[in-house]
C-alpha cells in the first residue's frame, strides 16, 4: 500500500499541529505495511528527497503566497507524478492551492481528506474560494473529522456527511524524547517548580491576548512557548500590563519541551475561535499527565480536555473566567492530580497513534477496495457484459 500525503508544509520546515498529525500519520501506518511520502513546499534551496521517521519527504519550492495560500507551479508536475505511484492521495484540508492542483494534475486514484479546519479569518477569499473548495469535496472519496464535536458543528462537513467519518488524532510517546535530568534542572532553576504551560505557534486564534488579561490579578508563573506572527504584540501587551511573572521562551527543542511538560503544573490553552480545531498541545499534555484549561469553541479542544474530568473549560474570550480557571487548579493540589491522571487514561483509551494508524489503514484498504470494485464492473459495461447478480 503506497499513500501520498500532501500539504503545503512539513519537516523539516515547520513544527505545527498538522505537521505532527501526519508525521504520527506516516509513523504508525508504517509499522503496518504502508509506504508513506510527504509532498510538500519549501522556501529552501536544497531539496533533494529526504528520508524521515521511515517516510519520505518530497519538497518543491514554493513560489508565491496569497492570503497565506502557498503556491507552486512545480507542485503540480511533482503532483501528478507521485499520484501516479500512488495507491491512494491523501490531502491535508485547508489549502486552496491543495484543491486547484488536484484538478489540473489529474488526479485519479482514490482519495481521502483529512478535515482539519474550517476556514475562519478569510472572509473576502473565502467567498471567491466556496466553488471550488465544494467541487473539491465534492470528488474525493472520503472526509475525515478529527472529532464527533468538529463533524456536528462544521456547517461544511454537513453537506459531507454520507462521506464523512470520524479518526480523531493520535500520538505515539515511543516518538517523544525521554526527560533529561540536565534540562529539568536548567528550567527548574528558570522559571520555579510550579508554573502554567502554553505550547504553540504564536497565532490570532490561539488567544494569548486573553490570557496575558487573565494573567493580571495572578502572580503564578505563566511560560509560552513558541514564536509566531503575535509574538511581538503580545509581548508589548505584557510589558504594558506589567507582567513580570509571564515568561516567553520563544521556540525550544523537543527535549526542552520534554523537560517543561514534565514539570509544569497545567497546561493553558485558551484558543478562543474555530481556527482552532483540535489543539494537539492538549494531546501532548494529556499524554504527559497535566490537567488541561481550554475554552468552549465548539472544535476537537473539549472533545480532548472534558470540563470537570481532565481539566477545566471555559467561555472564550473571558479572561475573568480563564482567570478564575488558573486560580482553582493552583490552588487545589489533589484537584490538579486527579484531572492530570484522568487526561492519561483518557489519551490511553482515545487517542494514541496506533488506534490512529488502525483506522486510517482500514479505510485506505476500502478506498482500493471500492475502486477496483468500480472499475471491475466499468470493464464489463464496456464490454457489453451483463453483471453478475
Amino acid at each position: 500500500m503506497r499513500v501520498l500525503h500532501f500539504y503545503k508544509t512539513y519537516y523539516p520546515d515547520s513544527v505545527g499541529g498538522i505537521e505532527q498529525v501526519i508525521r504520527q500519520l506516516c509513523v504508525g501506518t508504517t509499522r503496518l505495511g504502508v509506504s508513506n511520502t510527504v509532498l510538500s513546499l519549501s522556501r529552501q534551496k536544497n531539496l533533494a528527497p529526504i528520508s524521515f521517521d521511515g517516510h519520505t519527504i518530497e519538497r518543491v519550492p514554493q513560489n508565491f503566497e496569497i492570503a497565506s495560500n502557498a503556491c507552486s507551479w512545480q507542485a503540480l508536475g511533482a503532483l501528478a507524478r507521485l499520484a501516479r505511484e500512488a495507491d491512494v492521495v491523501h490531502y491535508h484540508f485547508p489549502w486552496p492551492f491543495m484543491d486547484l492542483a488536484h484538478f489540473m494534475a489529474r488526479v485519479d486514484k482514490p482519495t481521502v481528506v483529512s478535515y482539519h479546519s474550517d476556514i475562519v479569518r478569510q472572509k473576502h477569499w473565502l467567498r471567491l474560494y466556496q466553488p471550488l473548495k465544494h467541487r473539491f469535496l465534492s470528488s474525493v472519496d472520503a472526509i475525515v473529522a478529527a472529532s464527533p464535536n468538529y463533524l456536528a458543528s462544521s456547517p461544511v462537513l454537513a453537506r459531507y456527511r454520507d462521506k464523512t467519518r470520524v479518526i480523531t488524532y493520535g500520538l505515539d510517546k515511543s516518538t517523544y524524547p525521554g526527560v533529561e535530568p540536565c534540562r529539568l534542572a536548567h528550567w527548574r532553576a528558570r522559571v520555579g517548580p510550579k508554573f502554567f504551560l502554553f505550547v504553540g505557534v504564536l497565532r490570532y486564534y490561539k488567544g494569548l491576548h486573553i490570557l496575558l488579561e487573565a494573567a493580571c490579578g495572578l502572580d503564578c508563573p505563566i511560560v509560552i512557548v513558541g514564536t509566531g506572527p503575535e509574538e511581538q504584540a503580545l509581548k508589548e501587551q505584557a510589558a504594558r500590563l506589567g507582567l513580570k511573572h509571564v515568561l516567553f521562551t520563544g521556540p525550544v527543542d523537543e527535549q526542552d519541551k520534554a523537560a517543561l511538560l514534565a514539570l509544569s503544573h497545567a497546561l493553558v490553552f485558551p484558543s478562543h475561535l474555530r481556527s482552532e480545531a483540535f489543539g494537539i498541545s492538549l494531546l501532548e499534555a494529556a499524554m504527559h499527565g497535566k490537567p488541561m484549561i481550554s475554552c468552549e469553541i465548539g472544535t476537537g479542544t473539549t472533545y480532548v480536555n472534558r470540563d470537570g474530568e481532565t481539566g477545566l473549560v471555559t467561555a472564550p474570550s473571558d479572561p475573568g473566567a480563564l482567570r478564575g480557571a488558573m486560580r482553582r487548579l493552583w490552588e487545589d493540589q489533589e484537584l490538579a492530580r486527579r484531572m492530570g491522571a484522568r487526561a492519561e487514561q483518557r489519551y490511553n483509551e482515545l487517542f494514541t497513534s496506533e488506534q490512529m494508524a488502525l483506522d486510517y489503514a482500514d479505510l485506505y484498504r476500502e478506498l482500493v477496495a471500492r475502486r477496483a470494485t468500480a472499475d471491475a464492473g466499468e470493464h464489463v459495461r464496456l464490454a457489453g457484459v451483463p453483471p453478475a447478480r
